[in-house]
């Protein structure tokens, strides 16, 4: 691969200095505030209490997909980062489903842990297999 392609999917997956205390750092601070925000919305506090919580998850979350996409774009593609991209569908549609707010945070609370636990088979799975070599194996 040349070009874009091969810097969006490297072979072999760069590697990024202090990735596992970045990622530790990052995840503690999106569970922590993610967490804030679901109690906020299941307690009922007042919308604007919840917004610095909300900007803290939405940067926080970001923050990890950066991670995981500079070792290598390959990362949505497989099991976990599938799992990200259906969590973010579910979050996208809470603005046009507010009444049902609760229950969407905590199938994504579900989902989440679902994916974080499932067999390192299934997250590291990579679905296109033209992609295999640019995934990082763990």
């Amino acid at each position: 691969m040349n070009g874009l392609p091969a810097a969006l999917f490297p072979e072999p997956p760069r590697r990024v200095p202090a990735y596992r205390a970045l990622s530790v750092a990052l995840r503690t601070v999106h569970l922590a505030t993610f967490a804030a925000l679901l109690g906020g919305h299941l307690f009922d506090v007042d919308a604007a209490r919840l917004v610095p919580w909300l900007y803290a998850t939405i940067a926080s979350g970001a923050g990890l997909m950066a991670l995981e996409l500079a070792v290598s774009c390959a990362w949505l593609s497989t099991g976990k980062g599938l799992a990200v991209l259906v969590k973010l569908s579910m979050l996208a549609v809470v603005p046009w489903c507010w009444g049902w707010r609760v229950p969407i945070l905590f199938a994504v609370v579900a989902l989440a842990s679902v994916a974080a636990h499932m067999p390192r088979r299934f997250r590291h799975y990579q679905l296109l297999p033209a992609l295999r070599g640019s995934t990082p194996p763990r």
